[in-house]
Protein backbone atom coordinates (compact mmCIF):
# COMPACT_ATOMS: atom_id res chain seq x y z
CA UNK A 1 0.00 0.00 0.00
CA UNK A 2 1.07 3.43 -0.89
CA UNK A 3 2.77 5.35 2.46
CA UNK A 4 -0.08 6.61 4.37
CA UNK A 5 -0.65 10.06 5.59
CA UNK A 6 -3.34 9.45 8.28
CA UNK A 7 -4.46 6.45 10.44
CA UNK A 8 -8.09 6.74 11.92
CA UNK A 9 -9.60 4.50 14.32
CA UNK A 10 -13.30 4.08 14.99
CA UNK A 11 -14.50 2.24 18.27
CA UNK A 12 -17.83 1.39 19.91
CA UNK A 13 -17.69 0.68 23.37
CA UNK A 14 -20.62 -0.23 25.91
CA UNK A 15 -20.78 0.48 29.37
CA UNK A 16 -23.55 0.07 31.79
CA UNK A 17 -24.75 1.44 35.20
CA UNK A 18 -21.78 3.61 35.03
CA UNK A 19 -20.53 7.82 35.57
CA UNK A 20 -17.33 7.65 33.45
CA UNK A 21 -16.59 11.42 33.12
CA UNK A 22 -18.42 13.84 35.40
CA UNK A 23 -18.59 17.96 35.30
CA UNK A 24 -18.35 20.63 37.73
CA UNK A 25 -21.68 19.09 39.58
CA UNK A 26 -20.73 15.75 39.80
CA UNK A 27 -22.83 14.68 36.74
CA UNK A 28 -22.35 13.08 33.49
CA UNK A 29 -20.88 14.66 30.55
CA UNK A 30 -23.20 15.68 28.17
CA UNK A 31 -23.85 16.51 24.12
CA UNK A 32 -27.19 17.79 22.22
CA UNK A 33 -26.61 15.78 18.74
CA UNK A 34 -29.43 15.32 16.52
CA UNK A 35 -31.99 16.79 18.92
CA UNK A 36 -30.89 14.95 21.37
CA UNK A 37 -28.87 14.63 24.62
CA UNK A 38 -26.06 12.02 24.45
CA UNK A 39 -24.20 11.05 27.46
CA UNK A 40 -20.53 12.17 26.74
CA UNK A 41 -16.76 11.09 27.36
CA UNK A 42 -14.46 13.88 26.87
CA UNK A 43 -11.03 13.69 24.89
CA UNK A 44 -9.27 15.26 27.55
CA UNK A 45 -10.64 12.17 30.08
CA UNK A 46 -10.03 9.74 27.06
CA UNK A 47 -6.57 10.36 26.67
CA UNK A 48 -5.60 10.78 30.20
CA UNK A 49 -6.65 7.10 30.80
CA UNK A 50 -4.73 5.99 27.94
CA UNK A 51 -1.47 7.98 28.69
CA UNK A 52 -1.31 6.64 32.15
CA UNK A 53 -2.91 2.95 31.92
CA UNK A 54 -0.66 0.74 33.87
CA UNK A 55 -0.86 -2.02 30.63
CA UNK A 56 0.97 -4.30 28.59
CA UNK A 57 0.77 -2.40 26.02
CA UNK A 58 1.73 0.70 28.06
CA UNK A 59 2.99 3.46 26.11
CA UNK A 60 5.87 3.78 29.23
CA UNK A 61 6.40 0.17 28.33
CA UNK A 62 7.30 0.82 24.90
CA UNK A 63 11.54 1.17 24.71
CA UNK A 64 12.99 4.37 23.98
CA UNK A 65 9.64 6.14 25.14
CA UNK A 66 10.72 9.01 27.57
CA UNK A 67 8.46 9.70 30.70
CA UNK A 68 6.68 13.66 31.18
CA UNK A 69 5.00 14.69 34.02
CA UNK A 70 1.98 17.55 34.11
CA UNK A 71 2.47 19.72 37.22
CA UNK A 72 2.92 22.93 38.70
CA UNK A 73 5.39 21.26 41.23
CA UNK A 74 8.09 19.81 38.94
CA UNK A 75 10.84 21.98 40.18
CA UNK A 76 10.47 21.02 43.77
CA UNK A 77 9.23 17.06 43.38
CA UNK A 78 11.51 16.69 40.09
CA UNK A 79 14.19 18.83 39.54
CA UNK A 80 15.41 19.75 43.37
CA UNK A 81 14.26 16.57 45.01
CA UNK A 82 16.57 13.92 46.47
CA UNK A 83 19.78 15.61 46.47
CA UNK A 84 19.43 19.55 47.33
CA UNK A 85 18.26 18.41 51.35
CA UNK A 86 21.76 19.67 52.48
CA UNK A 87 22.09 23.57 50.74
CA UNK A 88 22.06 26.33 51.86
CA UNK A 89 18.00 27.34 52.09
CA UNK A 90 19.05 31.23 51.18
CA UNK A 91 21.05 29.67 48.58
CA UNK A 92 18.03 27.16 47.30
CA UNK A 93 15.72 29.72 47.57
CA UNK A 94 17.86 31.65 44.99
CA UNK A 95 18.12 29.43 42.28
CA UNK A 96 14.56 27.89 43.06
CA UNK A 97 12.68 31.15 42.01
CA UNK A 98 15.15 31.29 38.85
CA UNK A 99 14.39 28.01 37.63
CA UNK A 100 10.23 28.55 38.89
CA UNK A 101 10.51 32.17 36.97
CA UNK A 102 11.85 30.18 33.63
CA UNK A 103 9.48 27.34 33.73
CA UNK A 104 6.05 29.41 34.88
CA UNK A 105 7.15 32.70 33.58
CA UNK A 106 7.32 35.85 35.64
CA UNK A 107 4.46 34.62 38.48
CA UNK A 108 6.48 31.27 38.50
CA UNK A 109 7.17 31.77 41.99
CA UNK A 110 3.64 31.42 43.31
CA UNK A 111 1.96 28.21 42.35
CA UNK A 112 -1.09 29.42 42.25
CA UNK A 113 0.24 31.35 39.07
CA UNK A 114 2.00 28.98 37.44
CA UNK A 115 0.20 26.48 34.89
CA UNK A 116 -0.21 23.17 35.01
CA UNK A 117 3.09 22.36 32.51
CA UNK A 118 4.05 19.20 31.15
CA UNK A 119 7.80 18.62 31.26
CA UNK A 120 9.93 16.08 29.82
CA UNK A 121 13.01 13.95 31.06
CA UNK A 122 15.54 15.53 29.12
CA UNK A 123 14.21 19.06 29.70
CA UNK A 124 14.07 18.03 34.09
CA UNK A 125 17.37 16.73 33.32
CA UNK A 126 18.63 19.87 31.76
CA UNK A 127 17.32 21.84 34.89
CA UNK A 128 18.63 19.58 37.62
CA UNK A 129 22.10 19.86 35.61
CA UNK A 130 21.97 23.84 35.83
CA UNK A 131 20.46 24.14 39.54
CA UNK A 132 23.27 21.39 40.57
CA UNK A 133 26.16 23.53 38.70
CA UNK A 134 24.44 27.09 40.24
CA UNK A 135 24.98 25.73 43.93
CA UNK A 136 28.37 23.85 43.10
CA UNK A 137 29.62 27.52 41.94
CA UNK A 138 27.79 29.23 44.79
CA UNK A 139 29.71 27.18 47.50
CA UNK A 140 26.74 28.04 50.26
CA UNK A 141 26.91 31.74 49.74
CA UNK A 142 23.73 33.19 49.07
CA UNK A 143 25.49 36.97 47.67
CA UNK A 144 27.38 34.74 45.44
CA UNK A 145 24.21 32.39 44.87
CA UNK A 146 22.24 36.03 44.11
CA UNK A 147 24.88 37.23 41.64
CA UNK A 148 25.29 33.86 39.58
CA UNK A 149 21.20 33.18 39.08
CA UNK A 150 21.05 37.07 38.14
CA UNK A 151 24.04 35.82 35.14
CA UNK A 152 21.85 32.95 34.87
CA UNK A 153 18.72 34.44 33.99
CA UNK A 154 20.89 37.03 31.36
CA UNK A 155 23.01 34.34 29.39
CA UNK A 156 19.71 31.55 29.60
CA UNK A 157 17.85 33.20 27.45
CA UNK A 158 16.43 29.81 25.49
CA UNK A 159 12.79 29.13 25.55
CA UNK A 160 11.80 26.07 26.88
CA UNK A 161 11.77 23.70 24.11
CA UNK A 162 15.41 24.44 23.74
CA UNK A 163 15.95 23.23 27.18
CA UNK A 164 16.09 19.33 25.75
CA UNK A 165 17.81 20.53 22.95
CA UNK A 166 19.19 17.13 20.92
CA UNK A 167 16.83 15.27 22.98
CA UNK A 168 14.85 12.66 20.71
CA UNK A 169 11.67 13.92 23.09
CA UNK A 170 12.47 16.68 24.80
CA UNK A 171 8.63 16.81 26.41
CA UNK A 172 8.29 13.41 26.82
CA UNK A 173 6.37 10.60 24.91
CA UNK A 174 3.15 12.08 25.81
CA UNK A 175 4.09 15.55 24.41
CA UNK A 176 4.91 14.50 21.26
CA UNK A 177 1.86 12.23 21.23
CA UNK A 178 -0.89 14.63 22.40
CA UNK A 179 0.86 17.98 22.33
CA UNK A 180 1.74 20.34 24.61
CA UNK A 181 0.60 24.35 25.14
CA UNK A 182 2.93 26.59 27.33
CA UNK A 183 0.95 29.77 27.78
CA UNK A 184 3.80 31.67 28.99
CA UNK A 185 6.12 30.81 26.28
CA UNK A 186 4.39 29.40 23.01
CA UNK A 187 8.16 28.86 21.09
CA UNK A 188 7.92 25.96 23.50
CA UNK A 189 4.57 24.28 21.95
CA UNK A 190 4.51 21.05 20.82
CA UNK A 191 1.56 20.44 18.32
CA UNK A 192 -0.32 17.08 19.00
CA UNK A 193 -0.19 14.07 15.65
CA UNK A 194 -3.16 11.96 18.05
CA UNK A 195 -6.80 13.73 17.62
CA UNK A 196 -8.86 12.26 19.73
CA UNK A 197 -12.98 13.29 19.60
CA UNK A 198 -15.13 13.50 22.56
CA UNK A 199 -16.95 9.81 22.33
CA UNK A 200 -21.02 10.09 22.55
CA UNK A 201 -23.75 7.32 23.15
CA UNK A 202 -25.23 6.92 19.94
CA UNK A 203 -28.64 6.83 21.22
CA UNK A 204 -30.43 9.54 23.52
CA UNK A 205 -28.54 9.43 27.12
CA UNK A 206 -29.66 6.80 29.38
CA UNK A 207 -29.24 7.93 33.23
CA UNK A 208 -31.15 7.30 36.30
CA UNK A 209 -30.12 9.21 40.20
CA UNK A 210 -29.11 6.45 42.33
CA UNK A 211 -30.20 6.82 46.08
CA UNK A 212 -27.72 5.40 48.13
CA UNK A 213 -27.05 5.42 51.63
CA UNK A 214 -23.96 4.38 54.16
CA UNK A 215 -25.14 2.53 57.46
CA UNK A 216 -23.34 2.75 60.51
CA UNK A 217 -22.78 -1.08 61.55
CA UNK A 218 -22.20 0.19 65.16
CA UNK A 219 -25.20 1.72 65.52
CA UNK A 220 -27.46 -0.84 64.23
CA UNK A 221 -28.87 -1.61 67.54
CA UNK A 222 -30.48 1.78 67.93
CA UNK A 223 -32.38 1.71 64.95
CA UNK A 224 -30.89 4.88 63.45
CA UNK A 225 -31.14 3.11 60.36
CA UNK A 226 -28.54 5.50 57.61
CA UNK A 227 -25.95 7.74 58.44
CA UNK A 228 -25.51 9.30 55.58
CA UNK A 229 -28.06 9.62 52.44
CA UNK A 230 -26.74 10.55 49.13
CA UNK A 231 -27.61 10.39 45.26
CA UNK A 232 -25.44 9.94 42.26
CA UNK A 233 -26.14 9.64 38.83
CA UNK A 234 -25.72 6.19 36.95
CA UNK A 235 -25.56 6.18 32.73
CA UNK A 236 -25.64 3.38 30.64
CA UNK A 237 -24.51 3.33 26.69
CA UNK A 238 -22.95 2.47 23.59
CA UNK A 239 -20.23 5.40 22.78
CA UNK A 240 -18.92 5.93 19.46
CA UNK A 241 -15.23 7.24 19.59
CA UNK A 242 -12.90 8.53 16.70
CA UNK A 243 -9.00 8.99 16.46
CA UNK A 244 -6.79 10.36 14.05
CA UNK A 245 -3.13 9.89 14.03
CA UNK A 246 -1.22 12.63 11.84
CA UNK A 247 1.45 10.05 10.87
CA UNK A 248 4.19 12.67 9.31
CA UNK A 249 3.46 14.85 12.42
CA UNK A 250 4.00 11.95 14.35
CA UNK A 251 7.45 10.96 12.93
CA UNK A 252 8.20 14.81 13.68
CA UNK A 253 7.90 14.50 16.65
CA UNK A 254 9.37 11.25 17.05
CA UNK A 255 12.38 12.56 15.78
CA UNK A 256 11.83 10.58 12.60
CA UNK A 257 12.17 7.28 14.23
CA UNK A 258 10.22 4.78 12.74
CA UNK A 259 10.36 1.67 14.91
CA UNK A 260 9.15 3.63 18.11
CA UNK A 261 6.35 5.47 15.76
CA UNK A 262 5.41 2.04 14.80
CA UNK A 263 5.42 0.70 18.47
CA UNK A 264 3.17 3.12 19.84
CA UNK A 265 0.24 2.86 16.69
CA UNK A 266 0.70 -0.49 17.97
CA UNK A 267 0.31 -0.27 21.58
CA UNK A 268 -2.74 2.45 20.97
CA UNK A 269 -4.64 0.27 18.98
CA UNK A 270 -5.01 -2.07 22.30
CA UNK A 271 -5.27 1.14 24.66
CA UNK A 272 -7.96 2.04 22.23
CA UNK A 273 -9.88 -1.02 22.52
CA UNK A 274 -9.17 -2.27 26.00
CA UNK A 275 -8.88 0.64 28.64
CA UNK A 276 -11.58 2.76 30.01
CA UNK A 277 -12.10 5.76 32.15
CA UNK A 278 -11.84 4.77 35.65
CA UNK A 279 -13.89 6.54 37.40
CA UNK A 280 -15.90 5.15 40.35
CA UNK A 281 -14.06 2.21 40.21
CA UNK A 282 -15.54 1.06 43.70
CA UNK A 283 -18.96 1.05 42.89
CA UNK A 284 -19.48 0.58 39.32
CA UNK A 285 -16.57 -1.26 38.03
CA UNK A 286 -16.80 0.56 34.56
CA UNK A 287 -14.80 -2.13 32.42
CA UNK A 288 -15.35 -3.00 28.98
CA UNK A 289 -14.16 -3.26 25.49
CA UNK A 290 -14.46 -2.12 22.55
CA UNK A 291 -17.49 -4.10 20.56
CA UNK A 292 -16.26 -2.76 17.17
CA UNK A 293 -12.84 -1.46 15.74
CA UNK A 294 -12.14 -0.20 12.66
CA UNK A 295 -9.12 0.77 11.71
CA UNK A 296 -8.08 2.75 8.34
CA UNK A 297 -4.99 3.90 6.37
CA UNK A 298 -4.73 6.66 3.92
CA UNK A 299 -3.70 10.02 2.20
CA UNK A 300 -6.75 12.17 2.17
CA UNK A 301 -8.39 14.29 4.83
CA UNK A 302 -9.83 12.67 7.64
CA UNK A 303 -13.30 12.61 8.14
CA UNK A 304 -15.62 11.11 11.49
CA UNK A 305 -18.29 8.58 10.94
CA UNK A 306 -20.51 10.31 13.89
CA UNK A 307 -22.96 11.48 11.44
CA UNK A 308 -23.89 7.85 11.13
CA UNK A 309 -25.55 8.37 14.86
CA UNK A 310 -27.27 12.12 14.54
CA UNK A 311 -30.09 10.42 14.38
CA UNK A 312 -29.95 7.89 17.57
CA UNK A 313 -30.05 4.31 16.82
CA UNK A 314 -30.39 1.23 19.47
CA UNK A 315 -28.26 0.94 21.69
CA UNK A 316 -27.21 -2.74 20.19
CA UNK A 317 -24.01 -3.08 18.48
CA UNK A 318 -25.11 -4.78 15.07
CA UNK A 319 -27.49 -1.94 14.89
CA UNK A 320 -25.01 0.85 15.40
CA UNK A 321 -22.37 -1.01 13.44
CA UNK A 322 -25.19 -1.46 10.83
CA UNK A 323 -25.79 2.17 10.96
CA UNK A 324 -22.07 3.12 10.37
CA UNK A 325 -21.76 0.48 7.62
CA UNK A 326 -24.21 2.18 5.64
CA UNK A 327 -22.73 5.47 6.30
CA UNK A 328 -19.33 4.20 5.45
CA UNK A 329 -20.51 3.08 2.38
CA UNK A 330 -22.48 6.23 1.03
CA UNK A 331 -19.10 8.20 1.49
CA UNK A 332 -17.11 5.90 -0.46
CA UNK A 333 -19.33 6.43 -2.97
CA UNK A 334 -19.24 10.15 -2.91
CA UNK A 335 -15.87 10.21 -1.84
CA UNK A 336 -13.99 7.28 -3.08
CA UNK A 337 -11.01 7.64 -0.53
CA UNK A 338 -9.55 4.03 -1.06
CA UNK A 339 -8.67 4.00 2.23
CA UNK A 340 -7.23 0.55 3.44
CA UNK A 341 -9.41 -0.70 6.38
CA UNK A 342 -9.23 -3.90 9.09
CA UNK A 343 -11.99 -4.23 11.46
CA UNK A 344 -12.69 -5.90 14.88
CA UNK A 345 -16.56 -7.29 15.74
CA UNK A 346 -18.50 -9.07 18.09
CA UNK A 347 -21.46 -8.82 15.75
CA UNK A 348 -21.89 -11.29 13.20
CA UNK A 349 -21.60 -8.37 10.45
CA UNK A 350 -19.19 -7.33 7.54
CA UNK A 351 -17.40 -4.41 6.64
CA UNK A 352 -17.49 -3.67 2.79
CA UNK A 353 -14.02 -3.87 1.70
CA UNK A 354 -12.33 -4.53 5.20
CA UNK A 355 -10.77 -7.27 6.49
CA UNK A 356 -12.28 -8.75 9.45
CA UNK A 357 -9.21 -9.58 12.57
CA UNK A 358 -8.35 -9.83 15.74
CA UNK A 359 -7.26 -6.79 18.06
CA UNK A 360 -3.53 -8.31 17.25
CA UNK A 361 -4.27 -8.68 13.98
CA UNK A 362 -5.73 -4.78 13.91
CA UNK A 363 -2.54 -3.82 15.99
CA UNK A 364 -0.34 -5.60 14.03
CA UNK A 365 -1.57 -3.72 10.54
CA UNK A 366 -1.23 -0.32 12.47
CA UNK A 367 2.67 -1.00 13.84
CA UNK A 368 3.90 -2.64 10.58
CA UNK A 369 2.76 0.44 8.25
CA UNK A 370 5.04 1.73 6.12
CA UNK A 371 5.99 5.06 7.71
CA UNK A 372 8.76 7.34 6.41
CA UNK A 373 9.92 11.22 7.54
CA UNK A 374 8.34 14.09 5.18
CA UNK A 375 11.46 17.04 4.65
CA UNK A 376 10.34 19.99 5.73
CA UNK A 377 11.94 23.44 4.04
CA UNK A 378 13.12 25.47 6.66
Amino acid sequence: MPEPRFLQIHFLAPYTAALLNRDDAGLAKRLPYGGTMRTRVSSQCLKRHWRLAEDPHALNAISGADASFRSREVIDRKVLKDWSDDVDEAVLKSIRDALLVAVYGDKGTEKKSRQTLLLGEAEIAYLSAEAKRLVAQAANDPKTAQELVKEWQKTNKANLKALGEGAKLPGGLTAALFGRMVTSDPRANIDAPVHVAHAFTVHAEEAESDYFIAADDLARDEGSGADTIQETELTSGLFYGYVVVDIPSLLANLAGDANLAGDVLHNLIYLIAEVSPGAKLGSTAPYSRASFLLVEAGDRQPRSLAEAFRVGCAANAGVAIERLTTHLATLDAAYATGETRHFLSLANTEIPGATRGTLADLAGFAGALPLTVVETVA
